[in-house]
């Protein structure tokens, strides 16, 4: 019996890019077009692999956002069985909070993980996380710390003694596997891979989320080929719906599946994303500005013969810029009322020399450094001390950190 999915992760909604620009409009665009793919394609499913909200706690605007375009989903398609499991982005306990609602619209949200300690329950507990469709199984987890290969299985066996008429069955998860490509994809220090095999075996697709771009794994060969199909089992990445960042610098798709049956062959088409905002490094030829006068010049330009977009300037890292400089910049995208947007992080090219700043020691006086509670607040006070340091990183890293720390309280 086939089964026909579409396979899509890392929506990040409410995401605030560049510390400034609001991408509402760019979901609620995304949105439209993946509306249109499932009224036109009707499929059995469609599989939301994790990071749903790009914050723990979206504000009321963004999970209106959500509730009104998930509704809207169900209406056109009320068919169609919506699963979204929870990502490291999201709060693994407000996903599970509102499980019981959404069943009424055929929409399955699946927050917490399954514990070890459910090994030495009775049987049954298994069924928390398998969604059953007429034409086959999915099995949902979400984002898990550490390996769980026990747990896995246990819930694929329970599949396995159940489907005797060979269903093709759909294990979901958000985690990074080994052999994964995360060009592109910035990680707070060395992120941990898993060895696909901690997923256990039983599964014909395996629907993965939290790698940004979208890929099979062990064949990354064919990363953008519109059309591909492979032997069961498949493990593949959708890829996040919009570039989350500029150095995603490759096209984004949701993935419509289509699987013959279980243990036969998987068929993958890549849906391309239109996305209302594309990111543009100046120049495009890939030289380097060497003046602030010249690449005003070029965003001044660019920005009149183009429609909208997000930009990110290239400048030869011997080149003076005034302390103003990015503040010049926002102003000449000012009058297109937020059609440009711009990525103050500069790409500094060429090997600097000497930086012609004189070594200088940095004095606090006790009180200061006693009243400083947040450690972004000290290193932004001795960033001079670093050229090369990017704010924007760090303070991703401190957010990694606290969400970090919110997810294991909570677990």
């Amino acid at each position: 019996m086939k089964m026909r999915i579409i396979h899509t992760a890392d929506l990040h909604l409410g995401q605030i890019i560049y510390q400034h620009y609001d991408r509402t409009a760019e979901h609620l665009h995304f949105f439209a077009q993946l509306t249109k793919w499932c009224s036109d394609i009707h499929p059995d499913a469609l599989l939301v692999s994790g990071d749903i909200f790009d914050i723990q706690q979206p504000s009321a605007t963004v999970r209106k956002n959500f509730t009104d375009w998930f509704v809207q989903l169900h209406y056109k398609c009320p068919q169609m069985k919506i699963v979204l499991i929870a990502g490291n982005h999201d709060s693994a306990t407000r996903i599970q909070s509102d499980k019981a609602v959404w069943d009424l619209a055929n929409t399955h949200l699946i927050g917490l993980s399954p514990s070890v300690e459910r090994l030495m329950d009775a049987d049954g507990w298994q069924d928390d996380y398998i969604i059953r469709l007429n034409s086959g199984y999915i099995v949902a987890l979400p984002y898990m710390n550490g390996e769980r290969q026990e747990l896995i299985q246990s819930i694929l066996n329970r599949v396995a003694e159940e489907n005797k008429e060979g269903k093709p069955v759909v294990l979901m998860g958000h985690l990074a596997v080994a052999e994964s490509d995360v060009t592109g994809h910035s990680f707070v220090g060395t992120i941990k891979m898993q060895d696909v095999s901690m997923m256990g075996n039983g599964y014909d697709y395996l629907a993965l989320g939290h790698i940004h771009k979208p890929q099979t794994i062990g064949h990354q060969e064919d990363s953008f080929k519109a059309e591909v199909t492979y032997p069961s089992p498949v493990v593949r990445y959708s890829g996040s719906v919009l570039h989350v960042s500029c150095d995603e610098a490759y096209p984004h798709s949701v993935s419509l599946v289509d699987i013959d049956r279980h243990g036969g062959t998987v068929s993958i088409q890549q849906l391309r994303v239109d996305e209302l905002f594309h990111f543009y490094d100046l120049p495009l030829n890939g030289s380097s500005f060497t003046s602030p006068e010249e690449a005003l010049d070029a965003v001044r330009q660019f920005v009149e013969e183009k429609e909208r977009g997000y930009l990110r300037l290239r400048i030869d890292y011997g080149t003076y810029l005034p302390s103003n400089f990015n503040q010049l910049v926002y102003d000449e995208l000012a009058p297109y009322d937020e059609r440009w947007r711009y990525n103050p992080k500069i790409l500094w090219t060429g090997a600097p020399e000497c930086d012609g700043k004189e070594d200088r020691q940095l004095v606090f006086e006790v009180a200061e450094l006693q009243q400083m509670t947040d450690p972004v607040e000290f290193i932004m006070k001795t960033k001079d001390q670093y050229p090369e340091l990017d704010m924007d990183e760090v303070r991703d890293a401190f957010e990694e950190v606290k969400r970090e720390i919110r997810r294991m309280k909570e677990e």
